[in-house]
């Protein structure tokens, strides 16, 4: 008994399948040597060189669109970079005077004060958010100009040599 659970539990081993279909021998045909017409000939040769002429003219297209974009990226990036700063800039500066105003208020002795303290840093507020908004609109369409114009000028040249 103790056998039978031993052999139950073993894997039964599988035999491979026969081969099913017999080897057939195919005849072999022979193809007869054709002579090609020297006007088709020199047909595929013109096809050929004006395939390769145009591929090359593709590929370079292909190459300088390619230096243009990398080009327009590394623009951009900086762009967006140096926009970056400059509204960390401005944050840092706008946060200094909220806290040189909060200096300002801890030490009123009236409301009337603290009203005149308020409206004075309200206004310089304004101006100041003002300046910085018209700087960073600025500094946005000098960005974009620098991208858009070069990698306008650039891929239409590149598309002109591949046409």
């Amino acid at each position: 008994m103790a056998e039978d659970m031993n052999t139950a539990t073993q894997p039964k081993s599988k035999s491979k399948p026969a081969a099913f279909a017999p080897a057939v021998d195919m005849p072999k045909f022979e193809m007869p040597k054709m002579e090609i017409p020297a006007a088709y000939r020199e047909f595929a040769e013109k096809g050929v060189a004006q395939a390769k002429e145009h591929y090359e003219k593709v590929k370079s297209a292909a190459e300088e669109a390619t230096s243009v974009l990398e080009d327009t990226y590394a623009t951009a990036s900086k762009g967006c970079s140096d926009y970056g700063l400059k509204l960390i800039e401005n944050t840092r500066a706008n946060t200094d005077a909220a806290f040189d105003l909060m200096a300002e208020l801890v030490t009123v002795k009236s409301y009337a004060e603290m009203v005149e303290i308020t409206s004075g840093y309200l206004r310089k507020q304004f101006d100041v958010l003002t300046a910085q908004a018209k700087d960073l609109t600025q500094h946005a369409q000098k960005v974009a100009a620098d991208t858009a114009e070069p990698m306008k000028e650039g891929l239409t040249t590149a598309f002109k040599k591949a046409a």
